[in-house]
């Protein structure tokens, strides 16, 4: 395999013996979609920050990252987008790579894994552990579909997750997104296939497997030895440890699709490896497309420490299953030291979703006015490193305004202006000179502080401890300010200039030391702050060992030598207005499909604004007139969706019908003086818990009607699929009014007081009421919209809705 290169440019690093070698990963991102914000703080920009504190330390390392390309998730979209697999590829790669260079990610080789050097690694990992005896076949049963005329991969099955007390409806067939159980898809109750809805059938199938068993103790000497020298976050170790008690199992390792590597292999030559036993090893074959003499990274672990950066869904794949294959292989690889996890960060009241498209998206973050040192910044400030965390707007703009402008912002301007000041005011742009520093009493006592804190610095961003990085980064600027308020040195200046002049040089030199600590966090707001500073392009910032920078942060005012001339000092961050931020908190509320959907009614409106109207005063043939009388409709032979009045309501109270055991009698909030009484059959299918205090979207001029001796004065909106063993509740959105009328842009006008039954209104209508791919119900290809969003439901797709 030494002879795989793919790449170009740059000639490659390699190890340098006598040197500290780190090699860096972070889990390769899904090219199905766009990522998030969360995607994007737990694998590529930790694992950024974490490579520029190496580089920065003087360490020789490399950053290796790429799309994740073959699999169940890349042929389901190309379903979906009506295109191949290769096209779907190729569209995300490329918005990835988009998303990763404005966000100032600094890889070394960002690759990918449908490439030829991706094959080549893969089978020969496939051929050695097959010779080493870690490879079994075995039959297994699979959901096949009779109607798509398949056997269904795992994401291809959705169902009721079976562990106790989840209940989660929407389940897939390698995992639950609610509860993170790894599953397979025989386990889901009532499964279903994702692309037809049918039913699937259980099939033999025969496949490959690794052994795990077989593995276990050299497996478990590994761990070991690695959770104690390579500083293993907490919540990688539970995981990890949470496999090895419920014991090791054989895992299939081949699928039954056509996107993927192939099998070498004459009986399985049809299928491809699963997507979890060739995604890692990308990160091998996209080392080899690096540089031709890859195997001086993998295959040298006296030389070599890799750290391996991921979300926790992803946690076993790397401390279990990737270093099984390739301790199978009975060669010498670098196996990963540490490993840096991080739990999620939920959006304003929910989860960031790829799959429902909830959250801030790396485009939208590129498309707002907010600069990506902003960006980079919150999310490290927020990294879920020990427990969920919750981006919401207001912290955001908190943290702009309160830390980045209010504290480094102020104290980087407030130094470079002063000494930028005229001679008379401050120092026309030159650095002073300030002989007698050491012996001022206030510098030494900012010294030894900002000494410590740099040496805790250094400690706690070597055990990949980032957000603690950046707090003491964040202290050190806070000492500055005090620093400045305590000297006084607008009243030294006046009063005792040796004194200012060692203020002034000595906070220069901490500006500098700034600019150095927060590069792995905020590299283009160092760069302007050295810019600044007037330092030359091609300087480069240095915290390493061998140079004495830990040591130079002792003695600040020796950093910048004295008559060196400053450059132009402006602002460094803006404040964010309320204003601002209420727009971008309107704008990202709901999904993406709720905000295309927004946009694709504010353009329909704009456009019906546009459109000329009569006055009325044309003349025209009074037979014409006549004839068209004729066929101008009735309102009662008019059949239109805003005859019904469907509005937003707000569950109050609900409990079972003390006659009917599938009824619920609710008492549901719908803008009234009085909530109103509500019967519906949705016992079998949601649980009372999950309808009490639940927003909804209800019709409310159905003639009411007894049930079971309760009269209902509305009906509870629902989408099913086709043979109803899935049904689910029409909600509007969180900031919803409680009864505010459901629109439908292009039917406009009022509905009926009551709908009279004769006429068949509603049931001529319901036969157009669906949701759509993205879950989004709709009359015809109009949305159910309210004044905050579209109404949706939570997974069924092209479902109807009763």
């Amino acid at each position: 395999m030494g002879d795989l290169h793919c790449g170009g440019g740059e000639a490659p690093k390699l190890p340098v013996p006598g040197k500290r070698n780190i090699l860096i990963t972070s889990a390769l991102p899904y090219v199905n979609n766009v990522p998030h914000l969360g995607n994007i703080i737990g694998c590529v920009l930790s694992a950024d920050v974490f490579a520029r504190f190496c580089r920065l330390r003087g360490y020789n390392a490399i950053y290796i990252c790429g799309t994740d390309e073959y699999g169940t998730a890349t042929e389901t979209k190309a379903m979906e987008e009506k295109c191949t697999p290769r096209e779907i590829c190729d569209k995300y790669h490329a918005i990835h790579r988009e998303i990763y260079e404005w966000f100032n990610i600094s890889f070394d080789k960002f690759g990918r894994t449908s490439t030829p050097c991706q094959t080549e690694v893969c089978q020969e990992i496939f051929q050695k552990l097959l010779e080493n005896n870690c490879l079994s076949q075995n039959t297994m049963q699979q959901l096949s579909c009779d109607n798509c005329e398949r056997f269904l991969a795992d994401r291809l099955v959705e169902g009721l997750c079976p562990t106790l007390g989840c209940n989660y409806q929407s389940a897939r067939g390698d995992q639950c997104e609610n509860c993170g159980k790894l599953l397979n898809p025989t386990e889901l109750i009532n499964p279903r296939c994702k692309m037809c809805q049918t039913t699937p059938d259980v099939r033999d199938t025969d496949h490959m497997f690794l052994e795990l068993p077989f593995l276990k103790d050299k497996l478990e000497k590994y761990i070991s030895k690695m959770t104690e020298a390579g500083s293993w976050s907490q919540n990688a170790i539970q995981q990890t440890n949470g496999w090895l008690r419920e014991g090791l199992k054989a895992r299939c390792i081949t699928r039954d699709l056509k996107w993927g590597v192939p099998v070498p292999h004459e009986k399985f030559k049809d299928k491809v490896f699963y997507v979890w036993f060739d995604a890692p090893i990308g990160y091998v074959s996209i080392t080899a497309c690096y540089t031709s003499e890859w195997e001086k990274w993998w295959k040298d672990p006296e030389n070599v420490e890799l750290y391996q950066f991921m979300g926790k869904d992803n946690v076993p794949f790397h401390t279990v299953m990737f270093p099984s294959t390739l301790l199978g292989t009975g060669e010498n690889w670098t196996l990963m030291k540490s490993i840096s996890v991080t739990e999620y960060l939920n959006y304003e009241d929910g989860k960031f979703s790829k799959s429902k498209g909830v959250g801030v998206f790396g485009n939208d973050a590129k498309d707002t006015n907010i600069p990506v040192e902003v960006w980079r910044y919150y999310l490290l400030t927020n990294r879920p490193e020990v427990s969920d965390t919750l981006f919401t707007w207001a912290d955001l703009q908190a943290k702009v305004n309160n830390e980045l402008l209010s504290n480094l912002g102020n104290f980087i301007n407030r130094v470079l202006s002063f000494i930028a000041k005229p001679s008379g005011q401050g120092y026309s742009s030159i650095i002073p000179d300030a002989p007698d520093a050491e012996s001022h009493a206030l510098t030494k006592s900012l010294a030894e502080k900002v000494g410590k804190y740099v040496e805790q610095y250094v400690e706690v961003m070597e055990k990949v401890k980032l957000k603690q990085g950046l707090k003491m980064a964040m202290s050190i600027s806070s000492e500055g300010n005090s620093y400045l308020q305590e000297s006084q040195f607008w009243k030294l200046y006046e009063e005792d200039q040796p004194s200012c002049a060692i203020v002034m040089k000595t906070s220069a030199g901490l500006v500098y030391l700034l600019a150095c600590l927060f590069k792995p966090f905020m590299p283009s707001f160092s760069l302007e702050v050295l810019k600044q500073l007037n330092m030359p392009p091609e300087f480069q910032v240095s915290l390493s060992d061998e140079n004495g920078d830990i040591d130079q942060a002792r003695k600040l005012w020796e950093i910048l030598p004295a008559g060196h001339r400053i450059g132009k000092p402006k602002p460094l961050f803006r404040e964010l207005r309320d204003e601002e931020i209420e727009v971008y908190r309107l704008k990202f509320a709901g999904s993406q499909a709720d905000r295309e959907a927004k946009a694709a009614a504010e353009k329909a409106a704009n456009q019906l604004k546009k459109t000329k109207v009569s006055d009325g005063r044309e003349k025209r043939d009074w037979k014409n007139r006549a004839a068209e009388s004729k066929s101008i409709p009735t309102r009662d032979a008019e059949i239109s969706i805003s005859r019904l009045d469907i509005r937003v309501g707000l569950i109050r109270k609900v409990q079972k019908h003390p006659d009917a055991d599938a009824l619920y009698v609710e008492e549901i909030d719908v803008g009234e003086a009085t909530p109103r009484t509500v019967i519906s059959g949705l016992v079998n299918y949601i649980p009372i818990e999950e309808m009490q205090d639940r927003k909804v979207c209800v019709l409310c001029n159905l003639k009411p009607v007894n049930m079971r001796g309760i009269k209902s004065h509305a009906m509870v909106l629902t989408a099913s699929n086709n043979d109803r063993t899935k049904v689910e509740l029409v909600e509007p959105p969180r900031d919803a009014i409680a009864g505010e009328r459901v629109q439908f842009l292009g039917f406009e006008g009022e509905p009926d007081e009551v709908l009279n039954p004769r006429k068949k209104v509603w049931e001529t209508l319901q036969v157009d009421l669906t949701t759509d791919s993205n879950f989004v119900a709709q009359y015809k290809d109009a949305p159910f919209t309210t004044s905050a969003g579209v109404c949706k439901v939570s997974s069924v797709a092209n479902g109807s809705i009763t």
